[in-house]
């Protein structure tokens, strides 16, 4: 339990998600050219375990279904091998992985200003109200 409730946890697990998902973007962009590459994408795990507990059971009925086994810090990390975009057999389309890069910046900035507010009305508690 965090001493500063759990809105603060909520944004950390926030910028954490923010944090791996601008590392997978920058893996598929440095990747753009590299033959048979699949581009790589960021999910929450949370929201599977939710509806898990609900009465959601994962069925893999084919094997190009996604793996709900695999997950970093509590997030899933997803390869699309179905598709192709390049003649190489690489399927990183770079015009989708910047505009998804700009909306990862955009949330993690969100987040960090959210995070800056919680402290600086600690702050102000702290130093009575001044």
């Amino acid at each position: 339990m965090s001493i500063f409730g759990r809105s603060v946890d909520n944004i950390q697990h926030g910028l954490n998600y923010s944090v791996l998902k601008n590392e997978t973007i920058s893996n598929n962009v440095a990747n753009v050219d590299t033959a048979n590459y699949k581009a790589k994408q960021v999910a929450f795990k949370s929201l599977l375990e939710m509806e898990s507990k609900n009465g959601f059971k994962a069925k893999r009925t084919d094997p190009r279904h996604l793996d709900f086994g695999r997950t970093t810090n509590g997030f899933r990390i997803s390869t699309h091998s179905n598709t192709q975009y390049n003649h190489n057999g690489n399927n990183v389309d770079i015009d989708k992985q910047m505009s998804e890069l700009a909306n990862n910046q955009i949330y993690y900035q969100s987040l960090v200003d959210r995070l800056n507010g919680h402290f600086n009305t600690l702050q102000t508690v702290i130093r009575g109200g001044r």
